[in-house]
């Protein structure tokens, strides 16, 4: 399977650029693969480039899940840091991102500085 880089995830999402967009779909059409680190690229895109507000952002990733040429890297993380987000926003996609693998991954408590993230169950503040 193919794998995409975060501006052709980003083309897909926002379909800002008709010729790019269209390039990007053609090149999915038989499935592509998303890390997680494109992914939280993206969103971080979305949100310092293109101003989306986090509403916008969750329904973006959540578009980006169910995209039926789109296979997400971990993609049980990835609906749990979006749960986590959309309850949560001002945690940031990307940290309840990093959150969520830890935890997938066993490895928890995630030591963490920022306060409000160490509220977030599974977080500790260091």
């Amino acid at each position: 399977m193919r794998a995409i880089d975060t501006n052709v995830l980003l083309r897909i999402a926002t379909q800002d650029e008709e010729r790019q967009a269209a390039a990007a779909e053609n090149f999915i059409r038989d499935g592509a693969w998303v890390s997680t680190l494109v992914l939280a690229e993206a969103v971080w895109v979305l949100g310092n480039d293109y101003k989306s507000s986090s509403a916008q952002i969750a329904r973006a990733v959540e578009r980006l899940l169910s995209h039926r040429f789109l296979a997400m890297e971990n993609p049980v993380a990835v609906m749990d840091a979006l749960r986590l987000f959309r309850t949560r926003p001002s945690l940031g996609f990307s940290d309840c991102l990093i959150l969520e693998l830890a935890r997938k991954a066993g490895h928890l408590p995630l030591g963490t500085f920022d306060r409000r993230l160490a509220q977030a169950q599974g977080a500790q503040k260091i």
